[in-house]
């Protein structure tokens, strides 16, 4: 039998994606008379094709490979039916196909078949499909042995945070390399490859750069909800005691949706592209190029991920804790889950409504955000922004309850201030959903809601100060352990405070209504994010490793990925702030030498690179340690939590024997103190 490989994915990537590149010619030259070797009819054949193949030598005809496979035909018969719908109707043969073969509408209906038929050839729904049918199906499937699990739909909860977990990380690698190539244009004034004749996907190079730099964005974004996704799917469960998340089927749900949501994403870039930025304000999105429609529906299609996630962490934790886990002795990562979860259940809606609303404009002719309607381009702001702002909590908190859960681990020390610290993520939760408009002090908003809303954005750094002071008393007279979990904790800290104290600035009325639209706004977002999300992001997996895979990630490679990472993004971020300060606008392609900008830019160019080097560092150390990394034997860390009780890596239900909390969780050199005791199975007379 064939044995699946990495090297057999790529032969048929490169031989799949030429034959979709020659197929996609074809096409051209039928429909407009000769082929377009830079256009996009060309590219997404290829790059449909590809990636179908790729998995297919990887994996076989099973699993992601059939759902990627089904969703490219699902996509191609949605859109032949609305252009043979078309046709019927009456429209020429140049609206019916053009430039990007399908028009418009066809498209739109084509990825939504194409997800639904994702979802069907992946198998995620066979067992709900059976129910209606009256076929009764097993409480659990067991997994496929090694690795070939990850490829396939899977009920247990530590097989999809992991899934999530890597293909969040695969995301934010397509979304690197991005800003890398944005970067390097940007290194030195003018124009360097980016040119007006450069041409690729039917856009010029500003036209590509605009792409890059909208789709690095939301890549990121929805990298960074995977990844969220990653963490508290493997290890909420893990620190309640529970055998899985409440709901199996819906937890596996929720992820494979995200899969064809991410095609989608970089469909747009070779449908056009947009111009949009990540927000996707209209008027800019109303008339950009069809590419636009996919970033919509990728977007709307991973918000559905967020959703029933954030249901299933609720019902979990509510339902399914262990005996003598009230709410005051739930680990506290438990309360930063909770809180990121009533943010993405009632607040995801709205980022999904306000793209919508573009969709049906421009495929309806409706005028919710045109002026010349009756709309007004500010109620999307309004939408996007009252799940948006939010959404940057979404991805904090998880961080933040990472910082707090392996803090006092590594400090020996109880965590000061457990109660207000759990307070403090309902509190962020709260207060941040009514501070929105701040980002939209100079969108010509009614004068009358700067002040309140300037006010209650500066209410935030209250429950987030209680965190800050937590955590330097637990550091204090602590005895501090450096392993590289630390280390980023520490990291997350002193990154995550930068962002906090560039932010208020920000909220500030007068003094947004300067800085607004520039590159302080970058740094200062970056910090937050990177502090808040990728630095407790990279804890976590260096921490929780040896659990997931019973080995240990090299420590020595781990600290050469902090060190090298975290100077790196501090000059780039501090580099970003002060050219910001000087008036360099965000979201352009070049700009004039006079400003004396070039070596800034330069060092950041340099930088980014550097953060790339640090990420491939970190790569090679995952994937080389699975195998060959130290055998991680017993409580590794020599912590409290429950998971650290039993050996590694851990069983498919988790706990054989269930556990008792009889103590506090973070009592750490208190003698005689116990969090968790395993109750004795009582003998059967």
């Amino acid at each position: 039998m064939k044995k699946n490989t990495v090297g057999s994915g790529l032969l048929l990537l490169f031989v799949a994606g030429a034959i979709g590149y020659g197929l996609g010619l074809g096409f051209d030259a039928l429909i407009n008379g000769a082929p377009n070797f830079s256009g996009s009819t060309s590219a997404a054949f290829a790059l449909l094709f590809a990636v179908s193949a790729f998995f297919f030598g990887l994996y076989g005809y099973r699993g992601i490979t059939r759902g990627l496979v089904w969703q490219v035909v699902g996509t191609l018969a949605g859109g032949l039916f609305i252009s043979g719908i078309r046709a019927l109707m009456g429209y020429k043969f140049s609206e019916i196909f053009g430039s990007f073969f399908f028009s418009e509408p066809a498209w739109v209906f084509g990825a939504l078949v194409g997800v639904i038929s994702f979802l069907s050839g992946v198998g995620v729904m066979d067992d709900w499909m059976k129910w209606v049918r009256g076929i009764d199906t097993h409480d659990h499937h067991e997994d496929e042995p090694g690795w070939e699990k990850y490829f396939s739909v899977s009920l247990d909860h530590k097989v999809i945070g992991i899934q999530y977990t890597v293909t969040a990380l695969v995301l934010i690698s397509v979304g690197g390399l991005f800003a890398l190539i944005f970067r390097t244009e940007l290194a030195y004034s003018q124009l360097q490859f980016l040119t007006t004749t450069f041409k690729l996907f039917n856009q010029n190079g500003p036209q590509i750069y605009n792409s890059l730099m909208s789709l690095h964005g939301m890549i990121m974004i929805v990298s960074i909800l995977l990844g969220v996704s990653g963490i508290i799917n493997y290890v909420v469960p893990l620190l309640i005691g529970a055998h899985d998340m409440a709901f199996p089927r819906m937890n596996a749900f929720a992820y494979w949706i995200a899969v064809p949501a991410s095609v989608l994403l970089l469909m747009s870039l070779v449908l056009g592209g947009f111009d949009t930025g990540w927000t996707g304000y209209p008027p800019l999105s109303a008339r950009a190029p069809v590419g636009v429609q996919m970033f919509f529906l990728g977007v709307f299609t991973a918000g559905w991920s967020s959703i029933l996630g954030a249901l299933n962490v609720i019902a979990t934790v509510i339902r399914m804790r262990a005996k003598g886990m009230n709410a005051m002795r739930m680990p506290i990562f438990v309360w930063a889950a909770i809180a990121t979860s009533i943010i993405a259940l009632t607040a995801t809606q709205l980022i999904g409504l306000s793209f919508q609303l573009v969709m049906f404009q421009r495929l309806f002719g409706m005028g919710f955000f045109d002026p010349a309607k009756g709309g007004n381009p500010v109620l999307f702001q309004h939408l996007f922004w009252f799940y948006s702002h939010p959404a940057v909590y979404v991805f904090v908190l998880p961080g933040l309850g990472i910082i707090s859960e392996l803090l006092p681990v590594f400090a020996r020390k109880p965590l000061f201030g457990y109660r207000w610290i759990a307070m403090s993520s309902l509190g962020i939760a709260l207060v941040g959903f009514v501070v929105w408009a701040h980002h939209m002090f100079t969108s010509g908003m009614n004068e009358y809601l700067r002040v309140p809303f300037m006010y209650s954005t500066m209410l935030v750094a209250i429950p987030t100060g209680v965190k800050f002071f937590s955590w330097v008393a637990t550091l204090w007279k602590g005895k501090i352990e450096t392993p590289t979990p630390m280390l980023f904790v520490l990291g997350a800290i002193f990154v995550f405070l930068l962002g906090g104290i560039t932010g208020p600035p920000n909220a500030m009325v007068a003094l947004d209504l300067h800085l607004h639209d520039t590159y302080w706004v970058v740094g200062h977002f970056h910090d937050t994010i990177f502090g808040g999300f990728v630095f407790p992001f990279f804890a976590s997996i260096y921490y929780w490793y040896p659990k997931a895979t019973g080995r240990r990630m090299n420590e020595f490679w781990g600290k050469v990925h902090f060190w090298l990472m975290t100077p790196s993004f501090l000059i780039l971020t501090f580099g970003m702030m002060y050219i910001g300060l000087l008036g360099m606008r965000r979201r352009i392609v070049d700009y004039d030498a006079a400003l004396g900008f070039d070596p800034t830019h330069l060092v950041m160019t340099i930088c980014a690179f550097g953060i790339a080097l640090s990420v491939l560092i970190f790569f090679i150390n995952f994937f080389h340690s699975m195998k060959n990394g130290e055998k991680a034997e017993g409580n590794v860390w020599n912590s409290r939590s429950p998971e650290w009780q039993v050996p590694s890596p851990m069983p498919a239900h988790n706990y054989e024997v269930p556990f008792e909390v009889v103590g506090e969780p973070y009592d750490y050199g208190l003698p005689g103190s116990k969090y968790v005791q395993f109750i004795t199975p009582t003998k059967k007379k």
